[in-house]
Parts: C-alpha cells; sequence; structure tokens
C-alpha cells in the first residue's frame, strides 16, 4: 500500500500516523529511538506492508504486471491501490478527501522538527502536488506514476503501466476492495495490540 493507505489505517492517532508516514526510512531497530506514539506507526507500518505482501489477492493484482515490470509491480500496485482507495474514499470516511490531506499536510509542517531526513526532503513535492488528492484521478495517478519513475532514474518506465491498469482496472478494483476489507480489520487488531504493550 502506499501513503494514502498508510496514513488512513493509521486511525485517529496523529502521531502513530506520523510514525507511519516515515516508517520507509527508519531501518532495523532504530524505531526505538523513538516516543512510543511514533513506534506504534512505525511497527504498524511494517505489519502493513508484511500483510500486503503475503496477501494472496495482492499477489494476484500484483503478478498481472510482473512480466513486464518485475520488481517495480509492486511499486505500481500499490499506488493503484492507492488510487483505488482516493476514488472510493467515501465509502471509507465521512470527511472530504481534500480535507482529509490537507490536514494531514498541516501535521506534517508543525511536526517537521521530528520527520526524518529522507521524509523532510519529499514532503514539499508531496504537498505541491498533492499527491493524497490526486491519487483519486486516472490523470494523477498517471503523474504519480511518472514521478515514481523519475525517482528509480526511469528504470521500469512505470508511467507505460497505466495502460495495464485500465485494460484490468474492473479486476484491480475488485481485487482492492476485498483484500482492504481485510487490511482494515487486521490493521484494527494490530493497533489494539500496540496499544497494550507500548
Amino acid at each position: 500500500m502506499n501513503f494514502l493507505a498508510h496514513i488512513y489505517l493509521s486511525g485517529d492517532d496523529d502521531f502513530v500516523k506520523i510514525g507511519n508516514f516515515m516508517a520507509d526510512s527508519i531501518r532495523g531497530s532504530q524505531y526505538l529511538d523513538y516516543p512510543n506514539s511514533l513506534q506504534k506507526g512505525i511497527l504498524l507500518h511494517r505489519h502493513i506492508d508484511s500483510f500486503t505482501d503475503a496477501h494472496p489477492i495482492y499477489r494476484k493484482s500484483k503478478h498481472r504486471l510482473h512480466e513486464k515490470y518485475g520488481h517495480y509491480s509492486g511499486v505500481i500496485m500499490d499506488i493503484a491501490y492507492d488510487h483505488f482507495l482516493a476514488k472510493n474514499w467515501s465509502k471509507y470516511s465521512n470527511e472530504k478527501l481534500e480535507d482529509y490531506a490537507a490536514d494531514f499536510y498541516k501535521l506534517m509542517q508543525d511536526n517537521y522538527e521530528i520527520l526524518t531526513e529522507r521524509t523532510k526532503g519529499m514532503l514539499p513535492y508531496m504537498i505541491g502536488r498533492n499527491w493524497l488528492v490526486s491519487y483519486a484521478t486516472i490523470a494523477g495517478l498517471e503523474m504519480i506514476l511518472f514521478q515514481m519513475d523519475y525517482k528509480t532514474k526511469h528504470r521500469a518506465h512505470m508511467q507505460e503501466a497505466i495502460v495495464e491498469i485500465q485494460d484490468f482496472y474492473t479486476e484491480f478494483e475488485s481485487e482492492f476492495f476485498q483484500f482492504f476489507e481485510e487490511l482494515v480489520l487486521s490493521c484494527q487488531q494490530k493497533l489494539k495490540e500496540l496499544n497494550e504493550i507500548l
């Protein structure tokens, strides 16, 4: 799952959201250097990644892209699943996506000093292009795939995957709905466990 799903799955705790959002730049046991609320977010992020990578529905989605995009098929699928979350946002939240995104950007700016350097470097691009809202449209999805491809020095031409995403759009969306329902329940349980130990 990509940024929007990770933030959404963090629930209402702002610091769990921050920890989850910047977790990719925190390696191994480095998470122990952070306060408990941020630790929860980091550990939840790792749980989401493990659950997603092992799930048969997600693997089925990703498999359609694997032959052409190899290792990057997972990156593309994470972004595509965020597209389906954004597109169907009203199914999962009573708050408008635009408001949710604006609140999150403000949260990042208000807590800038605790972010990792990598997160600080990415934030201006994310806010400038309004990635969280952009996910909701095909044009926005294509833009984000292009930006991700640029970051990886155009190794996989990820923006070309918009063709496969549109070709199998109905299948991908159906698979997302099934998968995400299970992921939400799994994250609720994981947060409950983390709240008991941290």
